[in-house]
């Protein structure tokens, strides 16, 4: 039997011949010597999900940066700029105010431990200081000299202005908060209740009944002073109410003791608002 073997049908010309496909895979290591400035993408080049992540850098850096207020709006305190990594979550407010009368340094950790350190001078108001950090776990650091020569007063005040400006500063634009805090404290036969707002509004509704115009050598009408300072420059509105008390330092005390743990109800983070301004109108500042 033969077999015949014919060749096969020509391929017309005009249809190439088909290519298989090659697929080849490359390693590249990331170059990390920066390119000349000539040779480096410009914004037009960039794919738009470069863009997209460029501009959520950009408004993380902004939101990072506290509110500032005007030196006008703090009385003249000042804001010690203090370098802090972004989205490090540190809330720190650094201050120093300086004056004629008072030179003050304040510095405020929300997240603190209870740390105090006073040095104003005035040995009542350091006691009352030590208070707000322990009872309301915050870092306070407090330097002041001034004319106490003179009195009480001018020292008194402008360390209460600059713990305000620097709770402004360290609560920023106040996103994730309870901003609401109410707390009565008891010390013997004192009882005085607290409650505050971080609103950005400030207001002080104050009521109590201390019955000597001195405890050491503090002249007593300096606690409600201390708290209107506070409350003009934090921004903050905050009631005060006596209901029981017949002891001077007592009542003062438990006035510092109350407000500092109203003060960190509302400064601790509500885990439901998911980093939202606790406000419908969605913004809380310093009016």
């Amino acid at each position: 039997m033969e077999l015949s073997l014919s060749a096969p049908p020509s391929i017309p010309t005009s249809s190439p011949t088909p290519l298989k496909r090659r697929v080849t895979f490359a390693v590249s290591r990331p170059n990390l010597t920066p390119a000349p400035p000539s040779h480096r993408p410009s914004l037009s080049s960039l794919k738009p999900n470069h863009l997209h992540r460029l501009k959520l850098k950009a408004m993380d850096s902004q939101r990072a940066a506290p509110p500032r207020a005007s030196l006008a709006e703090n009385n003249g305190s000042t804001l010690t700029d203090t370098p802090t990594p972004i989205n490090s979550g540190a809330r720190i407010g650094e201050v120093k105010r300086v004056t004629k009368e008072t030179n003050v340094s304040v510095k405020i950790n929300l997240d603190g431990t209870g740390i105090a350190e006073s040095s104003t001078g005035i040995p009542f108001l350091d006691h009352m200081l030590d208070q707000l950090a322990s009872h309301g776990l915050l870092d306070v650091h407090v330097k002041a000299t001034g004319d106490i020569h003179i009195d009480d007063h001018h020292t008194n005040e402008d360390v209460a202005l600059a713990i305000g400006t620097a709770l402004l500063q360290a609560l920023g634009d106040r996103k994730g908060i309870n901003r609401f805090g109410d707390f009565s404290a008891p010390l013997d036969e004192a009882l005085i209740h607290v409650s505050l707002d971080l609103s950005g509004r400030p207001h002080l509704s104050y009521d109590l009944q201390i019955p000597t115009e001195r405890v050491g050598t503090y002249d007593t009408q300096l606690v409600e002073h201390f708290f209107q300072s506070l409350v003009n420059t934090s921004g903050m509105t905050l009631h005060i109410r006596q209901l029981a008390g017949r002891n001077s330092h007592h009542i003062i005390e438990a006035t510092f003791k109350a407000f500092a743990r109203a003060l960190r109800q509302a400064t601790e983070s509500d885990p439901r608002r998911l980093g939202a301004v606790p406000s419908s109108k969605g913004v809380l500042s310093r009016s």
